[in-house]
Parts: C-alpha cells; structure tokens; sequence
C-alpha cells in the first residue's frame, strides 16, 4: 500500500510519500480502508519527535480515521465487509499514529474493540474530523469543565480543531461564546459558526477585551491549550469560582504563572487529556442529527501529506485538515 512515512524525525522534508507493507490481521482486529484521515498537532510533535516519547521510525501517523472495512480478523464478530466506521484511536497498545501505526496511508490494522459505526448520512470526511479534535472539546467542556447554560466562555485558539469544536459544544450546551483567533477571515467564520464576541488577538490585548466585554465581572469559563505567555492573561480574565480548562500547550508547557489569581479568585485549573468511545459515538449522532457540523478546512490527497503538515504548522487553515487517500 501506499503511505505517508515519517523516515526520521524532524522537519518536513522527513515525511515521504512511499511503499509500506499491507497491515495483517491478528485474530480479534480488522483491516480498515481508510477513506479519511484528520491531521491533529499530534502528528506534527510525532514527525518532530517530542521529549521522553521515543517513536520507533519509520512510522505512520494519524489517529482520526474513518473507512470502511476491507478484511476481518478470524475471530471477529459482529461486523462485516464494507461496514463503515470511525475508529477510537486510542487502543489497549497505546495512540493509534503515536505509539502503534496510524491512518496516514491506504489501510490501517484496527481492533474490533476500536471501531465505531458510522451512521447513515454521515459521510467519511465528517466523521474523520471528530475523534481527536470534537471528543477532546466534549470531554473538556461538558465532563472536565461542568459548562452550563448561561455561562460565558472564552475560547483561544478558537479557529482550529479543537477551538471550532469548542465554539459549537458550547453553543449547544448554551453558553455565551467569545472566540479568540489571529486575523479578521477567521473571525469572521467564527461569527458565522455562532460565536457572540470576537477578539483578534493579534491587534487586541484579548485579556483587558474579554474583561470589557464581560462588563468587568470576568467570564466562567477560559478554554487555553496554548499555554506560553497566555496563561496568565488567560487567568485575568476569570470571574470569582472560574475555572481554566487545557488540553495541550501548543505554544510552551511551562508558562509563568500567577498564584495571586488563582487564590484570590478561588480559581479551578482543569487538565482533560484524551476522549472516550462512548463520546465519540455520541460525537456521530450529533452529527447526524444536525446539531453539530464539523468545519473542515482542506480535503487534500494522501500523497500531499507535506502539505496538509504545512497549513497546521503555519494555522494556515481554519476547523479541520484531512488527508484522503
């Protein structure tokens, strides 16, 4: 099959379109042919390598998979040729495109335990951004941060996977949404996505705009996967009994801090890290229900798997990156 490879870590020129042998089966897994695949952050601190996370190379990465399966281990029951499914990617031998191969290529070993049907009108490329980016946003906002209609969040990073997902949870749930992105275009789609105030934080101190905005009360809730120096703005800008969700630090995961906020304020700091099946599967029925739509930005072919790297490590996109095959 073909595949795109990760033949060292490292920069872009590393990931390489080229041959990969057919996954095999064991007794209790699946072949899936992989009709979709979404592109996260991840894959692109697998491709660089992260520290104390060795990454056997080469390597195949992406974890959002979506197919249809192409061949069943002899033990598996319950499913059948062709059925369609998502997949969980994280599996009982670790992340599916970090720790074992992903769906970067034509077809991907799967366990029957991983898989997800996709309903009826839900097609591929949605239901390949949802896994990583949508299941994260669910389980931070609704498990993790308890949001509430009636609450008022402030969403960074608004513009990407995660922050689109987050915007539309939120939404739904009820809350009052500020979005906060870099660029007026983006802006702009987040308006049109639901969001109720923006900010561009790349012309705007966002943390004295979020405070005006909130009447100068401060907001419930802060969504901050960025880290760096805008973790204690971010901490600013919360109300009394706020609390500050993060699910990464694409931006440094040692930020200075301000203790002084968090006392006063009585503040609640909240790590969510990684989704279930069940939010996943609950992920496809919003979708098909109409209540959520995921946004995907670009649908680009396998073999431009540079590329697709490129526009996340420049946020030259908005929502979702996907790789099809």
């Amino acid at each position: 099959m073909k595949a795109m490879v990760i033949k060292a870590q490292g920069g872009l020129e590393n990931l390489v379109y080229d041959d990969w042998p057919d996954p095999v089966p064991r007794p209790t897994d699946v072949i899936v042919r992989v009709r979709a695949c979404g592109l996260n952050h991840l894959d692109i601190f697998v491709r660089k390598g992260m520290p104390g996370l060795p990454v056997p190379m080469p390597f195949i990465s992406g974890g959002d998979i979506a197919g249809e399966i192409a061949q069943l281990g002899s033990e598996v029951r319950g499913w059948k040729l062709g059925d369609r499914v998502l997949v969980q990617p994280i599996t009982a031998e670790g992340m599916m495109g970090e720790e074992i191969p992903g769906g970067m290529a034509e077809y991907a070993r799967v366990p029957e335990e991983n898989l997800v049907p996709i309903p009826d009108g839900v097609g591929f490329e949605a239901a390949a951004s949802l896994p990583v980016a949508y299941g994260t946003a669910l389980r931070m906002l609704v498990t993790r941060g308890r949001l509430k209609a009636g609450e008022t969040i402030l969403i960074l990073g608004a513009s990407g996977g995660v922050g689109t997902a987050c915007v539309q949870i939120a939404k739904m749930i009820g809350a009052e949404v500020i979005a906060a992105a870099g660029g007026e275009d983006k802006l702009q789609k987040l308006r049109e996505l639901g969001a109720d105030h923006l900010v561009n934080y790349k012309t705007q101190d966002f943390s004295k705009e979020v405070w005006r905005i909130s009447g100068k009360q401060g907001v419930d809730v802060v969504v901050n996967y960025t880290g760096g120096d805008t973790w204690v703005p971010s901490l600013k800008t919360l109300r009394k009994h706020g609390r500050i969700l993060t699910c990464g630090a694409t931006a440094g995961y040692d930020p200075k801090e301000d203790l002084r906020y968090i006392w006063v304020r009585e503040l609640e700091v909240l790590g969510s890290n990684g989704w279930t099946k069940e939010g996943i599967a609950t992920l496809l029925d919003y979708v098909a229900t109409g209540r959520i739509k995921p946004v995907i930005s670009h649908v680009l072919p396998l073999s431009q798997g540079r590329e697709a790297e490129w526009l996340l490590e420049q946020r030259a996109f908005f929502g979702k990156v996907l790789l099809v095959p």
